[in-house]
């Protein structure tokens, strides 16, 4: 029966981990009653990881508290934008700072009240 969950996809592994059909598979076997030691041997994958799909599966359908799989991805993506977003004002506040070095401020040198 192992041999059925996606055999080609062992090889398939990409930068980003196994597709999530491949999980879903593994985890079905897993929820069937297999050991996970048994199922993750028989797949050329890690243990862990198995125990890590399951408890995120386990946090989507609402049994475990944590952020789920959704939530993780807005995470990640507000955390991008941020990045963007510090990286694009630290550019204007230097471009401010080459201005001031360049344009004398109006008004001479007579203070503003």
């Amino acid at each position: 029966m192992l041999d059925s969950v996606l055999p080609n996809e062992r090889s398939s592994m990409g930068r980003r981990g196994y597709p999530p059909e491949f999980r879903r598979k593994v985890l079905d076997l897993v929820e069937a009653g297999r050991p996970i030691a048994e199922v993750a041997q028989a797949l050329g994958i890690s243990g862990q990881s198995i125990y890590t799909w399951r408890r995120q599966d386990r946090i989507d359908r609402g049994l475990e508290p944590g952020l789920t799989s959704g939530e993780k991805v807005e995470l990640v993506a507000a955390k991008r934008r941020i990045a963007e977003l510090e990286t694009e004002l630290l550019a204007m506040r230097r471009a401010m700072e080459l201005v001031r070095e360049v344009v004398p401020p109006k008004g001479g040198s007579r203070r503003s009240r």
